[in-house]
Parts: structure tokens; C-alpha cells; sequence
């Protein structure tokens, strides 16, 4: 059973989780506007995939007899100046996002809640592949500068993102 203390602490990351699923579609909007259909695409999967975190935490507190309440999620930041701004914020999202998995396994292990650092395990490990791939991007978007050959080239690799099976397991 999840103390109160933890149960609080995992619904504000499962609301986390889904403003980031919603973050995220803000931005693949944005890219769908600028004629980059490849990461709009990528985003689009990012925003699925940070539902499926969500539910995940969600079906977690579920499992452990704790109340999941939901609460009012804020609308994301837009005025992008660019596809390198997005990937900047995304990255810097991703920072932020680590730091909460952080905390809330901090407060598993200050509560011996075992069951609970064993979850979050699973969410540090993401977050470090979640953080390296928005770094990698983020470089592949310098290193295209202006060249918008090579940006479309990008865009079209962008496409052809699929989530991995048992990329939720």
C-alpha cells in the first residue's frame, strides 16, 4: 500500500506525464505548420508515448490500493522560433522531467517503498534514452544549419519513426 505522501507525489507526476503527452502535440502541431511532416510525425509518437507513461504510473498506484486524481492540465508554451527551438525545448523538458523521476524515487527510498523504486527504475532508465535522443537530434538540427536539403532529409528520417515493440515493457 502507497503512503499518502507517495500516492500525492505519483499523481503529480502522472499529471506531468500527461501535460508532456500534450507538450508534445502542441509541438507537432506547430511542426504540421511549418511543412515538417516527418517531425510532426515523431512528435506525434512521443505524444503517445508519454500517455502511455502516464497510464503506466496511473495502473501502478492503481496496483498498490492508492486513488489516482486527476487534475486540470495547463496548456503548453508555444511561439516556437523554429525547429531547433522545439528540440531545445524538448530536450530541456526532458531535463525536467528527469529531475521529478528523481525526486520521486528519492521519496521511495526515504519510505522504503521498495514496490515504488522498483517502478521508477524503469522510468530513470527512459529518461537517460529520452535525454540522449533529444541531444542527438538537437545536433543533427546544427549540424543542417540552413541547409534545407539537409533538412528535409532530417524531416524524411523524422518519418520514419515507429515505437518499438515493447518499448512500454
Amino acid at each position: 500500500m502507497l503512503s499518502k505522501k507517495m500516492e500525492k507525489a505519483l499523481n503529480k507526476q502522472i499529471n506531468a506525464e500527461f501535460y508532456s503527452s500534450y507538450f508534445y502535440l502542441n509541438m507537432a502541431l506547430y511542426c504540421e505548420s511549418i511543412d515538417l511532416s516527418g517531425f510532426a510525425h515523431w512528435l506525434r509518437l512521443q505524444t503517445q508515448e508519454e500517455h502511455e507513461h502516464a497510464m503506466r504510473l496511473l495502473d501502478f498506484v492503481l496496483s498498490r490500493d492508492g486513488m489516482v486524481e486527476l487534475e486540470q492540465i495547463d496548456k503548453p508554451k508555444g511561439g516556437f522560433k523554429g525547429i531547433n527551438d522545439v528540440f531545445a525545448q524538448v530536450l530541456e523538458h526532458e531535463k525536467m522531467v528527469t529531475g521529478l523521476i528523481n525526486d520521486l524515487y528519492a521519496l521511495a527510498v526515504e519510505e522504503n517503498d521498495y514496490p515504488t523504486q522498483v517502478e521508477l527504475q524503469w522510468f530513470i532508465k527512459e529518461q537517460v534514452e529520452e535525454e540522449k535522443t533529444a541531444k542527438d537530434i538537437l545536433q543533427q538540427l546544427k549540424w543542417v544549419g540552413d541547409k534545407d536539403t539537409a533538412l528535409f532529409m532530417l524531416d524524411q528520417k523524422m518519418g520514419q519513426r515507429q515505437l518499438a515493440s515493447g518499448e512500454e515493457e
